[in-house]
């Protein structure tokens, strides 16, 4: 039997180690897959930007406002995506 979130969590390893190389060029980089579980790491990570940013603007909301703007990104991502597929002729 298989924890939820296993696959999400395996995925997030190998994109770790994929792109470990990054690290010492790049200052910071998030990847967002637009379907099926986050793993840990991606929710603390919004966890702690929501937390910091809370402490600039005092709203308490700021986690819960960020994956609701997070959700409709991915869904509006997705859109464009999925009528890029017709043709336009």
């Amino acid at each position: 039997m298989r924890r939820a979130g296993a696959v999400a969590n395996q995925a997030a390893a190998n994109k770790i180690d994929k792109y470990d190389e990054l690290a010492s060029t790049h200052i910071y980089s998030v990847v967002i897959q637009t379907g099926g579980t986050w793993n840990h790491g991606a929710i603390e990570l919004v966890q702690e930007i929501g937390r910091q940013a809370t402490l600039i603007n005092g709203e308490p909301r700021e986690f819960t406002f960020l994956f609701q703007q997070s959700s409709i990104v991915l869904q509006r991502g997705n859109a464009v995506a999925f009528l890029n597929t017709f043709d336009s002729d």
